[in-house]
């Protein structure tokens, strides 16, 4: 089992900046893919950005490329995501998720992830 827990959330103004952290517990140490989603009310889950653990391999949604950072603290056990020049579009409700699946399909699909935080609230305003 594998306990992940959001933290860094808050409202911020367009053009400001957030760092989320997810610390993970419990059987750390085969995890693979370690990815951020998020969801706006209305809106399906969608993925963020993503890092294979393995290699150090990072992925970026277009929506974020350029804006946003993904990284990894091995000996806290924490995910990073480090968000610059954020706008009202990048409100959501952000979550962590991970896996120990070497091979998957798409790093944004939810269905490749098999454990999930609770989430941590952005909010920016214009």
């Amino acid at each position: 089992q594998v306990q992940l827990v959001e933290s860094g959330g808050g409202s911020v103004q367009a053009g400001g900046s957030l760092r989320l952290s997810c610390a993970a517990s419990g059987s750390t140490y085969s995890l693979t893919w370690m990815g951020w989603f998020r969801q706006a009310p209305g809106k399906e889950r969608e993925g963020v950005a993503a890092i294979y653990t393995v290699d150090g391999s990072t992925y970026y949604a277009d929506s974020v490329k350029g804006r946003f950072a993904i990284s990894q603290d091995n000996a806290k056990n924490t995910l990073y995501l480090q968000m610059n020049s954020l706008k009202p579009e990048d409100t959501a409700m952000y979550y962590c998720a991970t896996n120990f699946f070497v091979r998957i399909r798409n790093w944004a699909r939810t269905d490749e992830y098999k454990y999930w935080g609770q989430g941590t609230q952005v909010t920016v305003s214009s």
